[in-house]
């Protein structure tokens, strides 16, 4: 298929799809995040409460076990939100549930489903985008093929269905 015949996903139907996903990620953050912060609550409850002794190695090894519990946490929703994305786009859906919402899908240069890799690469690459004060992102409304900095690199399109 000539890339010349495909509809290209304007700026503004991708920008949507992405509130969509963001708000997903957001929404499977919290719930990952609650119990987090509960636990924490309880344990700064448990180490403030008065009947029990208690030393600075305590409350030092608390604070460090939050800092790792944290990031840890951070690091887990960032392995989601990649999966989340790359597994999509790869899909045979070929797009996250934002882009299947607005009828759009990312395909590589001659229309074809993207493999894992390339959808990782594109994950990837839109930090880069991101990076560029979102100069990469604002490019999809000016190019000709309204690729974003990211589908350029990853050598991909985003078409309508």
């Amino acid at each position: 298929m000539e890339t010349s015949q495909f509809q290209y996903a304007g700026f503004w139907k991708r920008f949507v799809a992405h509130l969509i996903d963001s708000i997903l990620i957001g929404v499977a953050s919290l719930i990952l995040l609650i119990p987090f912060l509960a636990a924490a609550g309880l344990g700064a409850f448990s180490i403030g409460d008065s009947d029990l002794s208690y030393d600075s190695e305590t409350a030092i090894g608390f604070i460090l076990a939050m800092i790792a519990g944290y990031l840890l946490l951070v690091l887990g929703i960032a392995v989601l939100s990649w999966l989340y994305y790359a597994l999509m786009e790869s899909s045979g859906q070929q797009g996250t549930v934002g882009k299947m919402a607005l009828g759009i899908k990312v395909t590589d240069m001659n229309g074809n489903r993207i493999s894992f890799g390339r959808a990782t690469g594109r994950y990837f690459a839109k930090i880069i985008s991101g990076l560029t004060l979102s100069i990469g992102y604002i490019i999809a409304g000016f190019t000709q093929q309204k690729q974003a900095l990211h589908d350029i690199i990853a050598g991909c399109l985003v078409i309508n269905k």
